[in-house]
């Protein structure tokens, strides 16, 4: 089991930047990937960015261009560069690491921007 922990969420002017961590508990080498998601109220959970092991990064097209997730294995953390952030972009954000046969989450950092 691993454990994951997000930070760097917060309040922000629309336009603005913020940079979110996801610290695994042990090496992320370990996983075949790992993931940013945002679920606001009332929404079904969607996929923000996504990192392989190889290093593919997969991006919503809502957040292409704005949004860079990036990976430090020597730091088992994965970055969520998020910039020209919109009011649309509020929501709390969860990331996740999975193999296989298994899919661990953290407990998520809210994001707000204001307009």
């Amino acid at each position: 089991q691993v454990q994951l922990v997000e930070s760097g969420g917060g309040l922000v002017q629309a336009g603005g930047s913020l940079r979110l961590s996801c610290r695994a508990s042990r090496t992320i080498f370990s996983f075949n990937g790992m993931g940013w998601y945002r679920q606001a109220p009332g929404k079904q959970r969607e996929l923000v960015a996504d990192i392989t092991s190889g290093g593919l990064r997969n991006y919503a097209d809502s957040v292409k261009g704005r949004f860079t997730i990036s990976r430090d294995n020597a730091k088992n953390t994965v970055y969520l560069q998020m910039n020209s952030l919109k009011p649309e972009d509020t929501t709390v954000y969860s990331c996740n690491a999975y193999t296989r046969g298994s899919i661990s989450w953290g407990q998520g950092t809210q994001v707000t921007v204001s307009s």
